[in-house]
């Protein structure tokens, strides 16, 4: 059983039987026909993921770890906040007529700041320190600004990770203030595992572990049947996971950079409506 069906069907279960409903009138989220988007939620979920084990995909339905890590990569190493430059064409409902997002994930990852060393963006930034003060406590990307948040199209939910390096092994915390357990869940946890391989691979790091704060984890209502029978489905091991040795620099890697092997899982689900 990969450790993220463990955390995805232990978080849906604690959602489902102990979770609270948010039925409030004035909830933001609203499906396609204009209805109010009501969840099930739990506050504050803390999951974590052995790197050093396992690559923490989900098995009991596959997942898109190409477009996944192509999302990571639109957002830290292009740096884009336009749907253009992305391959799948989840952010399209957000996008202006030109494809951009406004101010928000790439376009803060490519903010540059000054320090005393120099100039840097923030994954500039990590990098660097991964390598020159690998001891420091502030090691971090924050993709929050509030000085841009009226003039982001969404604001970020994914928004920030800190590093520390522990006995040679790069670990990171994922903070995240609101998470789609159906839509999002395991896609975010894949995704930013691999964001921590690749810097780890770049400053000559193992991989450590990798924790995924959650401050509103949810379901949405008309997820619900989807997720329960979801969790009832069979599990399997996690599958193997390459990366490209070759690579050192951080902005050479691809989607293809990765490989995914043995990875046996559950019967794709039928598309299903994502609240706006």
């Amino acid at each position: 059983m990969s450790s993220a069906d463990i955390a995805f069907i232990n978080t849906c279960k604690s959602i489902i039987e102990e979770g609270s409903w948010v039925t409030d009138e004035k909830v933001r989220p609203k499906w396609e026909d204009g209805t109010p988007a009501y969840t099930k939620k739990k506050f504050c979920v803390v999951n974590r993921y052995d790197l050093s084990k396992e690559f923490p995909l989900l098995t009991i339905r596959p997942i898109g770890i190409k477009s996944a890590i192509d999302e990571i990569l639109w957002i830290y190493q292009k740096k884009s906040n336009n749907v253009n430059d992305l391959n799948s064409h989840i952010w399209d409902s957000w996008a202006d007529a030109d494809g951009s997002i406004g101010k928000a994930y790439g376009y803060q990852a490519g903010v540059k700041h000054k320090y005393k060393e120099g100039e840097f963006d923030m994954i500039d930034r990590v990098i660097y320190d991964l390598k020159n003060n690998p001891c420091s406590r502030r090691i971090m990307t924050n993709l929050y600004n509030f000085a841009d948040l009226s003039e982001m199209a969404l604001y970020p939910c994914a928004y920030s990770m800190t590093f520390n390096v522990t006995d040679g092994k790069l670990c990171a915390i994922l903070n995240q203030r609101s998470q789609d357990m159906l839509a999002a869940n395991a896609w975010n946890v894949a995704q930013y595992a691999a964001l921590v391989h690749m810097l780890a691979q770049v400053t000559d790091l193992k991989v450590g572990e990798f924790v995924h704060v959650i401050a509103d984890a949810h379901i949405y209502d008309r997820h619900m049947p989807i997720v329960e029978e979801l969790i009832k489905r069979p599990v399997y091991p996690a599958p193997k996971f390459e990366l490209d040795p070759d690579i050192k620099d951080f902005y050479d890697f691809t989607v293809d950079s990765f490989k995914i092997t043995d990875y046996q899982h559950g019967e794709k689900i039928d598309k299903f409506p994502v609240a706006i």
